[in-house]
């Protein structure tokens, strides 16, 4: 099953609202550091309900640490960003996948992404709209990943 992958994510409600969603999809989360607040921060728990014991969460000190646990794991790294080089529809996504997001004020360092199989943007209507809210692209990719690998049942 795809998995999600926070890099330094920054806003608590965010993340605790990407937390319900994977709580609710049986998805792996993974935090990589450093992080914009800390784990027992009130607006992440408040976000998240009270469906903290449901998530599989996992927190990394740093893209290294990640990389570690990535290695052992295996399944290919898809980066989401406006600068992506595949629609996010058109895609075909594999049940091992680790679903890359950044930060909501910075996206996904350059670096990380030019590491990344592929990556992937979702297409928005109009150009003066930057990007979309971070909850909102984790569940977009997350939804579609689950689409097509037939969890949706």
């Amino acid at each position: 099953m795809p998995q999600i992958v926070l890099v330094n994510p920054q806003i608590p409600p965010n993340t605790g609202n990407i937390a319900r969603t994977c709580a609710a999809t049986g998805t792996e989360l993974h935090l990589v550091g450093p992080l914009g607040f800390e784990i027992s921060d009130r607006y992440l728990k408040r976000a998240g309900l009270d469906y903290w014991p449901y998530v599989k969460l996992n927190y990394h000190e740093s893209i290294e640490a990640f990389k570690n646990v990535h290695k052992q794991r295996g399944g290919r790294c898809l980066g989401f960003s406006v600068r992506g080089d595949f629609n996010y529809i058109n895609f075909q996504f594999q049940a091992d996948d680790w679903l890359f997001f950044g930060s909501e004020t910075a996206g996904l360092p350059e670096p990380i992404l030019s590491t990344c199989d592929s990556t992937l943007y979702i297409p928005m209507y109009e150009p003066g709209v930057r990007s979309l809210n971070l909850s909102v692209s984790v569940a977009i990719g997350l939804f579609e990943s689950r689409r097509q690998l037939g969890y949706l049942k």
